[in-house]
This record gives C-alpha cells, sequence and structure tokens, in this order.
C-alpha cells in the first residue's frame, strides 16, 4: 500500500514538472521571438539563461526532493565540536542512558568523537531491532581491544557470517547441548562437592564470596573443556591470578578507548589499551599453547588405541582438535577463550549477586531453605536433578537477572546498512546499545520495579522466560546473537547456590553493612566484594565430604 502510494504521488510530481516545463519553453519562446524583433542581442541571452536556470532549478526541486528526503537522526543531547557528548557521559552509563531518555526519549542519539552511538530504552524497539530487523543488526561494534585479543574472530566479536555461524554451531552442540551437559554431570557434582568442603573449611570465618564462586566455576569450565582441574596446592593461587586476568580482559574489552571514537588515532594506541590487552592475550596463548601440546603428544604416545579407548568421552579441547577439516589454530583457540571469558566471569558474578539479595532479604532466603527442604529432604545432599523442582529459588535468579544484569547494555550491534527504526535513521557502522538494565526497571511493564519480589515470577512465570522472546526481560539479550551458554549458566548457578544454601546458614560479618551499589563495566560487578560467614548447618562433617 505505502509503495503504490509513493509511485502515485512521484507520477503526480513528474506529470505537474512536463506541464510546467510546456508552459516555460512556450514564454521562452514568446520572450525569444519578441527579443528578436526588438533587440537580438539585448533580450535574448538574459531571457534564455533566466529560463534555462528556472526550468533546472525545477527539476531539481521536484525530481532529487523524494530521493533524498530520508528521516533524521534520533533526538540527543547537544555536544561540542569534534569531542560530541563525551565530556558529559557519567560513569555509570547505564544509570546516565536512563536519564537521558527521559528527556529525549526510548532511542536517542549521542555523538562519542567519530562514532554515533544509538541507545535504545524501549521494548517494542528492541523487538524491532533484535527480532524484526535482526538479519540487519546482527553484526557487533568490537573495540580496539577486543579485535587485538580474539584471534581473529570468536563468537562473542565475529561478525554475522559463514565462520561466525560455525562456530556457534560447534559451540552449541558440543559443549552446551542438552546431550553434552548431561554427559558432563560427574563433573559439575565432584566440583560443587569440593567447594563444599572448602567452604566447611573456612565456617564461621569470611569468606569472599566472587572469589569461591569464581574458582568453582573455573573448575567446572576446565573439566568440561579439557577433563582437569586445578589441584589443591594451585587451587587459590592459580584461582585468583585466573581470576584477575579475566576481571582486567573483560574491562578492557569495554573500556573508554580514544582508538574507538577517533580511528585514525588507534596506531597510537595513546591510552595503552592495545598493548594491555595483547599482554593479557599472551597469557591466555601460553597457556592454551600447552594444553594443545600436551594433548597432540598424548595422542601422538597413545595412538589409535588410546582414542578408541576414550570412545565418547571425549572433551570439548579433543573435539576441537580431532575437527581438522574446519577448524584453523586460531579458531580452536578463540572457543576456549569464549568458554572461559563468558563462561566464569559472567556466571560467577550473577552467583555474587543472588546470594548479596538474600543476606539482603532474609525472609527470602528462609522460604529458598524451607522449599530445600521440602524438595531434597534432611540430611541429604542436592543434586542436579533437584533443580527442577525448585521454582522459588529459580524465581530468585530470575529475579536477580532482572535487578542486576551482568552486561546491563548488552554486547554492541552494529547495522550492516542504514536503517529506520521509529522514524529514525539508524546509520550503517553505528553503535547500537540497549539498555536492558533500564528496561528491567521499567514501572510500566514492571509493578514495584526496585523492589526485590521473587514471587512476580511465580505468580507469571512466563515474564522470566530466558529466551529473548518478552522484550521487557532480555538478561541475555535476544536474536540470533543471543547468549549460547544460557543452559550452562542456569544450570551452574542454581546448583551451586541450592547446595550453599542448603549445606550452610550465612550472615554477613558483624558491624558490617551490605553495599549493593555496582561497579560499571561491560559486565557489572559489586562495588565492594561480597563478605560474608558460612555456619554449617549439620553436626556431621560426612555432609561436607
Amino acid at each position: 500500500m505505502a509503495s503504490t502510494s509513493l509511485e502515485f504521488h512521484l507520477s503526480n510530481m513528474i506529470s505537474n514538472f512536463l506541464s510546467e516545463l510546456a508552459r516555460l519553453i512556450f514564454v521562452f519562446w514568446s520572450w525569444w521571438c519578441d527579443g528578436l524583433a526588438e533587440n537580438p542581442t539585448s533580450r535574448v541571452i538574459p531571457t534564455l539563461v533566466a529560463a534555462t536556470l528556472l526550468a533546472i532549478s525545477l527539476y531539481a526541486w521536484l525530481i532529487k526532493k523524494p530521493f533524498t528526503s530520508v528521516p533524521p537522526l534520533p533526538p540527543g543531547p547537544p555536544g561540542l565540536p569534534l569531542l560530541g557528548n563525551l565530556p558529559f557521559l557519567e560513569p555509570d552509563l547505564h544509570r546516565y542512558f536512563a536519564k537521558l531518555s527521559e528527556i529525549y526519549g526510548p532511542i536517542m542519539k549521542l555523538q562519542l568523537g567519530r562514532k554515533v552511538c544509538v541507545v535504545i530504552s524501549s521494548p517494542s524497539l528492541a523487538k524491532q531491532v533484535l527480532k524484526d530487523y535482526d538479519a540487519i543488526f546482527s553484526n557487533r561494534d568490537p573495540t580496539v581491544a577486543a579485535k587485538a585479543s580474539t584471534y581473529g574472530g570468536d563468537i562473542a566479536w565475529s561478525p554475522n557470517g559463514p565462520e561466525w555461524r560455525k562456530l556457534r554451531k560447534i559451540l552449541i552442540q558440543e559443549m552446551m547441548s542438552k546431550t553434552s551437559l548431561d554427559a558432563c554431570h560427574t563433573f559439575r557434582r565432584q566440583e560443587v562437592r569440593k567447594m563444599v568442603k572448602e567452604v566447611y573449611a573456612k565456617a564461621g570465618s569470611s569468606i569472599n564470596i566472587g572469589e569461591q564462586m569464581f574458582l568453582t566455576v573455573l573448575n567446572v569450565i576446565m573439566r568440561m573443556t579439557w577433563g582437569a582441574s586445578l589441584n589443591e596446592e594451585d587451587s587459590i593461587r592459580v584461582g585468583i591470578q585466573f581470576r584477575q586476568v579475566v576481571d582486567e580482559f573483560v574491562y578492557l574489552w569495554g573500556a573508554p578507548n580514544v582508538s574507538d571514537l577517533f580511528p585514525v588515532l588507534a596506531r597510537f594506541d595513546l591510552q595503552g589499551v592495545e598493548s594491555k590487552v595483547k599482554k593479557l592475550s599472551s597469557w591466555f596463548d601460553k597457556m592454551f599453547g600447552s594444553l594443545i601440546d600436551s594433548r597432540t603428544k598424548d595422542q601422538q604416545a597413545g595412538g589409535e588405541k588410546k582414542e578408541e579407548e576414550k570412545g565418547s568421552n571425549k572433551d570439548f579441547l579433543q573435539i576441537l582438535l580431532d575437527d581438522k577439516t574446519s577448524l584453523s589454530m586460531n579458531q580452536v583457540k578463540a572457543l576456549l577463550l569464549d568458554t572461559f571469558l563468558g563462561g566464569t566471569h559472567t556466571t560467577s558474578t550473577t552467583i555474587e549477586w543472588l546470594m548479596a539479595e538474600l543476606l539482603l532479604h532474609p525472609e527470602i532466603m528462609r522460604k529458598a531453605c524451607t522449599e530445600l527442604e521440602e524438595v531434597v529432604g534432611k540430611d541429604n545432599i542436592v543434586e542436579e536433578f533437584h533443580i527442577s523442582k525448585l521454582h522459588y529459588l529459580d524465581a530468585i535468579l530470575k529475579e536477580t537477572l532482572r535487578l542486576h544484569p551482568a552486561l546491563p547494555l548488552l554486547v554492541p550491534r552494529s547495522p550492516c546498512t542504514t536503517q529506520t527504526i521509529s522514524e529514525y535513521t539508524i546509520p550503517k557502522g553505528s553503535r547500537v546499545l540497549f539498555n536492558v538494565w533500564a528496561m528491567q526497571r521499567d514501572p510500566e511493564a514492571w509493578e514495584n520495579p526496585l523492589e526485590f519480589q521473587p514471587e512476580r515470577f511465580m505468580r507469571d512465570p512466563g515474564k522470566g522466560e530466558y529466551r529473548g522472546n518478552n522484550f521487557n526481560y532480555l538478561p541475555f539479550g535476544s536474536g540470533r546473537r543471543i547468549c549460547p551458554g544460557i543452559s550452562l549458566a542456569e544450570k551452574m548457578i542454581l546448583y551451586v547456590v541450592s547446595t550453599l544454601l542448603y549445606s550452610f546458614e550465612w550472615n554477613i560479618p558483624h558491624g558490617a553493612t551490605l553495599d549493593l551499589s555496582e561497579k560499571f563495566g561491560l559486565v557489572t560487578k559489586m562495588q565492594e566484594p561480597l563478605i560474608a560467614i558460612p555456619i554449617a548447618k549439620y553436626s556431621s562433617s560426612d555432609h561436607y565430604l
């Protein structure tokens, strides 16, 4: 209908133009004849020039207008020449963007140096971008740090294309599918029981929840990836070092960098971000290289017989190395990097937020513990098969992700062509951010949005759907770039937290206050680490072995 109307409009304009042109030619002819009769030189040339210019102007106005009338860029705050809005940014971007959206609306533009940044804070607009025009907006806008550290292409930052689809398919089929996760059940159980033993050894004293959870998740990822975790001697030292490297890595991926905002200056690396991330990348590269060399030597020493004995019990690394035809060594390393960074950092951060909310709301913690006792029973051990029956704990996780999404602005998208959204132009190559932190606190979508109320998801379980179909709730994103590790994250978080609550009572240190302020980044963490004291619930030490 719109196309037919446009064609009719253009037809009328061209018809009017031709009629007007015919009239001008007739007038010009009359003037020309009169000019020849009165003065062949003084009037003919000016008249000819005037008529020609008038015809050209009319043609340009009629023909050019419909083709250059493009929608404007989204509204946004005024900026300075060259710098744009950079001098006015506030540290907590998700909160700053939420304040600006109250002034400029649910879609707005900021000019950050040479980079056009579009921020979307509306579920309906997010649906247009992430579902209706998903193919156009399925590319990333990688930072210089991301480009320098992902082996030329990984799942998180690579553009949409055959190589990205191949890597994602391998990760999901070989590590994140239900079959693969079920096959690794024993690994997760062993590492969770190891965690219980370590926490029991510290019972009555303060522990850093974030560090302990990172170590547990790290060991699970290691077991799933290459079949071995950190031994007891190296566990704390190496685990803390690993966490520091991962934290710095993720921070640099999202850190403000002059090289991203003024590409002409990128080669100078004025802030040293690129050199820092390359140094961290070399740390991972040495570790991955050592693992790959060791596995290759084992294969050569064991030969085909060893492979036959392993049969279907191959770990993720072995599966990648066996795929010699389609994967380069850099792609193998890129998948390993994605697994470690994506699997450890956001999962342990979410567990820390969840435990903090429970400590702040002891009545909710008591309800969760009551549910655990009903489902698991007395003097027992939490198993993964119990998780599907822990509906209230599942609601607690959903509410934690609503108030504290690990990636409050998701990972930036970038359109492959210029696209119109809500009557505004989104330029090709611009950076598009989704303020899910604001959308998940929108009072129009959520009753008492700032209160921690897991019951909201008990009343309406569909509101907590993780697959990106409810655009009021997008903790893992949506569309083809949705997080591929949702199943593992959900399983690990619920299994670890249920075990912690079932085996221990938790308190904050005497005289301490619980601080839930945020430290903004690509992944938003607690400003101050969560320190808590576990108290063993059971008198027998056998429960904690």
